[in-house]
């Protein structure tokens, strides 16, 4: 079976994403965690990490940053 993949993604509050994934599921990903070293300390920036985006795999941000689909899948939880 192929993993699945975001079809779409809303920023919320505390640096989460509520995910849509091709399979029908949506969930909640925390992203915190990431948000560390130079690369992804951008997201740090509520305004910045507003901007994310579905790319028809997973989520990106304009200058590129972007997590591993299998991360946002097996790390979320179900959204209420």
């Amino acid at each position: 079976m192929l993993r699945p993949t975001v079809t779409a993604v809303r920023a919320e509050q505390n640096h989460s994403l509520r995910l849509t994934f091709d399979n029908g599921e949506v969930k909640r990903f925390d992203v915190t965690p990431y948000i560390r070293g130079e690369w992804y300390s951008a997201l740090a920036d509520e305004a910045y990490f507003n901007m994310a985006f579905a790319n028809g795999y997973t989520v990106e941000w304009p200058d590129g940053q972007d997590l591993c689909p299998d991360e946002l899948y097996h790390n979320s939880v179900p959204a209420v």
